[in-house]
Protein backbone atom coordinates (compact mmCIF):
# COMPACT_ATOMS: atom_id res chain seq x y z
CA UNK A 1 0.00 0.00 0.00
CA UNK A 2 1.58 3.49 -0.93
CA UNK A 3 0.29 6.60 0.96
CA UNK A 4 1.27 10.24 -0.41
CA UNK A 5 0.40 12.77 3.11
CA UNK A 6 0.23 16.31 2.91
CA UNK A 7 -0.50 18.17 6.07
CA UNK A 8 -3.40 20.95 4.95
CA UNK A 9 -4.89 23.81 6.90
CA UNK A 10 -7.79 22.54 4.78
CA UNK A 11 -9.01 20.09 1.99
CA UNK A 12 -11.82 18.97 0.11
CA UNK A 13 -13.35 16.86 -2.16
CA UNK A 14 -15.93 17.39 -5.12
CA UNK A 15 -17.88 15.31 -7.23
CA UNK A 16 -20.09 16.60 -9.80
CA UNK A 17 -19.85 19.88 -8.32
CA UNK A 18 -20.85 19.13 -4.85
CA UNK A 19 -18.67 19.25 -2.04
CA UNK A 20 -18.77 15.20 -0.27
CA UNK A 21 -16.05 15.82 2.47
CA UNK A 22 -13.84 18.84 3.72
CA UNK A 23 -11.97 19.23 7.15
CA UNK A 24 -9.73 21.93 8.38
CA UNK A 25 -6.54 21.62 9.50
CA UNK A 26 -5.06 17.98 9.76
CA UNK A 27 -3.65 15.46 6.79
CA UNK A 28 -4.96 14.91 3.41
CA UNK A 29 -4.05 11.77 2.26
CA UNK A 30 -4.10 9.69 -0.89
CA UNK A 31 -4.12 5.84 -0.67
CA UNK A 32 -3.14 3.24 -3.63
CA UNK A 33 -3.53 -0.32 -3.12
CA UNK A 34 -1.12 -2.63 -4.58
CA UNK A 35 -2.87 -6.17 -6.06
CA UNK A 36 -1.65 -7.96 -3.01
CA UNK A 37 -1.99 -5.80 -0.18
CA UNK A 38 -3.80 -7.59 2.56
CA UNK A 39 -4.75 -6.13 6.37
CA UNK A 40 -1.05 -6.29 7.59
CA UNK A 41 -0.83 -3.01 5.34
CA UNK A 42 -3.55 -1.59 6.10
CA UNK A 43 -2.90 -1.94 9.87
CA UNK A 44 0.39 -0.20 9.12
CA UNK A 45 -0.57 2.75 6.95
CA UNK A 46 -3.32 3.25 9.04
CA UNK A 47 -0.93 3.33 12.03
CA UNK A 48 2.00 5.60 10.66
CA UNK A 49 0.25 7.92 9.08
CA UNK A 50 -2.11 8.79 12.23
CA UNK A 51 1.28 8.50 14.36
CA UNK A 52 3.78 10.55 12.23
CA UNK A 53 4.59 14.01 14.26
CA UNK A 54 4.11 16.14 11.30
CA UNK A 55 2.76 19.15 13.67
CA UNK A 56 4.30 21.71 16.10
CA UNK A 57 3.87 21.57 19.71
CA UNK A 58 2.04 24.79 20.52
CA UNK A 59 2.24 24.07 23.99
CA UNK A 60 6.15 23.82 23.78
CA UNK A 61 7.52 25.44 20.79
CA UNK A 62 8.51 22.30 19.99
CA UNK A 63 8.10 21.29 15.77
CA UNK A 64 7.50 18.13 14.74
CA UNK A 65 6.37 17.13 18.26
CA UNK A 66 2.83 15.94 17.47
CA UNK A 67 0.26 13.92 15.54
CA UNK A 68 -3.36 14.43 13.88
CA UNK A 69 -4.71 12.66 16.95
CA UNK A 70 -3.00 14.98 19.20
CA UNK A 71 -3.77 18.23 17.65
CA UNK A 72 -7.51 16.97 17.33
CA UNK A 73 -7.47 17.54 13.74
CA UNK A 74 -9.08 16.01 10.83
CA UNK A 75 -8.16 13.62 8.15
CA UNK A 76 -9.26 13.06 4.86
CA UNK A 77 -8.71 9.59 2.44
CA UNK A 78 -8.63 9.87 -1.40
CA UNK A 79 -8.27 6.88 -3.25
CA UNK A 80 -5.91 7.09 -5.64
CA UNK A 81 -5.39 4.48 -8.21
CA UNK A 82 -2.91 6.19 -9.99
CA UNK A 83 -0.28 5.77 -7.19
CA UNK A 84 0.33 2.46 -8.53
CA UNK A 85 0.80 3.25 -12.00
CA UNK A 86 4.08 3.43 -13.89
CA UNK A 87 4.53 4.65 -17.75
CA UNK A 88 5.32 1.79 -20.26
CA UNK A 89 6.48 4.46 -23.24
CA UNK A 90 4.32 7.41 -22.48
CA UNK A 91 0.95 5.50 -21.57
CA UNK A 92 0.28 4.85 -17.94
CA UNK A 93 -0.17 1.22 -16.67
CA UNK A 94 -2.08 0.53 -13.71
CA UNK A 95 -1.69 -3.13 -13.13
CA UNK A 96 -0.25 -3.59 -10.12
CA UNK A 97 -3.20 -1.87 -8.62
CA UNK A 98 -5.96 -3.51 -7.27
CA UNK A 99 -8.68 -4.05 -9.30
CA UNK A 100 -12.04 -2.15 -8.36
CA UNK A 101 -13.89 -4.55 -7.32
CA UNK A 102 -11.47 -5.63 -4.65
CA UNK A 103 -10.26 -2.54 -3.86
CA UNK A 104 -13.82 -1.23 -3.15
CA UNK A 105 -14.15 -3.01 0.06
CA UNK A 106 -10.40 -2.84 1.38
CA UNK A 107 -10.49 0.51 0.94
CA UNK A 108 -14.14 1.06 2.68
CA UNK A 109 -12.03 -1.35 5.65
CA UNK A 110 -9.50 1.07 5.82
CA UNK A 111 -11.44 3.91 6.25
CA UNK A 112 -13.33 2.48 9.04
CA UNK A 113 -10.21 1.23 10.86
CA UNK A 114 -8.88 4.89 10.36
CA UNK A 115 -12.24 5.83 11.91
CA UNK A 116 -12.27 3.08 14.92
CA UNK A 117 -8.23 3.85 15.97
CA UNK A 118 -8.88 8.01 15.69
CA UNK A 119 -12.49 8.91 15.77
CA UNK A 120 -15.21 8.53 13.20
CA UNK A 121 -15.79 12.33 12.77
CA UNK A 122 -12.75 13.34 12.53
CA UNK A 123 -11.98 10.47 9.29
CA UNK A 124 -13.79 11.85 6.27
CA UNK A 125 -13.39 9.94 2.49
CA UNK A 126 -13.73 10.43 -0.62
CA UNK A 127 -16.19 9.13 -2.84
CA UNK A 128 -14.54 5.10 -4.71
CA UNK A 129 -14.39 5.29 -8.18
CA UNK A 130 -15.85 8.65 -9.03
CA UNK A 131 -14.33 11.53 -10.78
CA UNK A 132 -13.29 13.68 -8.22
CA UNK A 133 -11.31 17.33 -7.52
CA UNK A 134 -9.35 17.66 -4.61
CA UNK A 135 -8.60 20.67 -3.26
CA UNK A 136 -5.95 21.35 -0.22
CA UNK A 137 -4.44 24.56 0.97
CA UNK A 138 -0.99 22.67 1.80
CA UNK A 139 0.43 23.73 5.39
CA UNK A 140 4.31 24.29 5.01
CA UNK A 141 4.29 22.56 2.75
CA UNK A 142 4.79 19.25 4.04
CA UNK A 143 4.22 16.18 2.25
CA UNK A 144 4.84 12.63 3.19
CA UNK A 145 5.49 9.09 0.94
CA UNK A 146 5.17 6.02 2.91
CA UNK A 147 4.94 2.50 1.60
CA UNK A 148 3.59 -0.57 3.42
CA UNK A 149 6.85 -3.05 3.83
CA UNK A 150 4.52 -5.76 2.03
CA UNK A 151 4.30 -3.80 -1.08
CA UNK A 152 8.30 -2.73 -1.44
CA UNK A 153 8.30 -6.81 -0.51
CA UNK A 154 6.13 -7.48 -3.70
CA UNK A 155 7.43 -4.98 -5.99
CA UNK A 156 11.24 -6.28 -5.22
CA UNK A 157 10.09 -9.54 -6.18
CA UNK A 158 8.25 -8.61 -9.10
CA UNK A 159 11.74 -6.50 -9.97
CA UNK A 160 14.40 -9.90 -9.47
CA UNK A 161 11.72 -12.31 -11.48
CA UNK A 162 11.49 -10.23 -14.76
Amino acid sequence: MRAVIQRVSSSSVTVDGRIVSEIGPGLLVLIGIHETDTDSDADYICRKVLNMRLFSNETTGKGWDQNVMQRNYGVLLVSQFTLYGFLKGNKPDFHVAMPPDKAKPFYASLVEKFQKVYNPDAVKDGVFGAMMQVNLVNDGPVTMQLESPQSSKNETKASTAS
